[in-house]
């Protein structure tokens, strides 16, 4: 039985990794069973078995590339001193990746389009969390108004994700990035108890 379940992972994690490639190299219309299962020596029903179909498996990169995403912001913004820095370095920095084309390709374009609202998705869900303890600690120590934690978290982590979402869908993702970063910061500071 162990080794069934040594298997199924092995097999788990060789789908994602040829899928993370074929998506981000042809995007998800355009990626056939075949780029996913051939290059890594498996079938169709090893896919169907695991995921379910291609939506199921594009659900487990988005995943996958979204939470190293939030990783690296939580990592950018542990450096920024303080909360309400990290707060915003975090938010700047997941608004950065955007540039990146594997993000710009699969999390943001193909994700929405084939899995619907990206705040539904666990990987956003658990962003959620961390970003509205975050806040509850900032009101907490007066540093942000009175206001409701949780939607002042989901405005905060919509934000990011949209700005992402322009950069992305942008013709010139690079000048936009800027802008972008600027806005979310001035907004973002509206929440100060007593302005910067």
């Amino acid at each position: 039985m162990n080794r069934r379940i040594a298997m199924m992972e092995e097999n788990r994690i060789k789908l994602i990794g040829a899928a993370r490639k074929a998506f981000g190299r042809k995007g998800y219309a355009a990626a056939s069973m075949d780029d996913l299962t051939a290059d890594v020596g498996l079938t169709r029903g090893a896919l169907y078995n695991i995921f379910g179909d291609k939506r199921g498996l594009l659900a487990a990169v988005v995943h996958q590339i979204d939470t190293e995403m939030a990783v690296r912001a939580k990592q950018i913004g542990a450096c920024a001193g303080d909360d309400w820095n990290g707060l915003l370095a975090e938010g700047a920095a997941y608004i950065e990746m955007s540039l990146d084309p594997e993000v710009q390709r699969i999390v943001l374009l193909d994700g929405p389009a084939v899995l619907g609202d990206p705040s539904q998705w666990p990987s956003q869900s658990n962003c959620l969390q961390v970003t509205q303890a975050k806040v509850e600690r900032l009101i907490a120590e007066g540093m942000l108004k009175q206001v409701d934690a949780e939607a002042a978290a989901r405005l905060l982590s919509s934000m990011a994700f949209n700005a992402a979402l322009w950069i992305a869908a942008s013709d010139d993702p690079k000048g936009v990035l800027p802008k972008a970063i600027e806005v979310f910061q001035a907004l973002a500071t509206g929440l100060l108890a007593r302005p910067a």
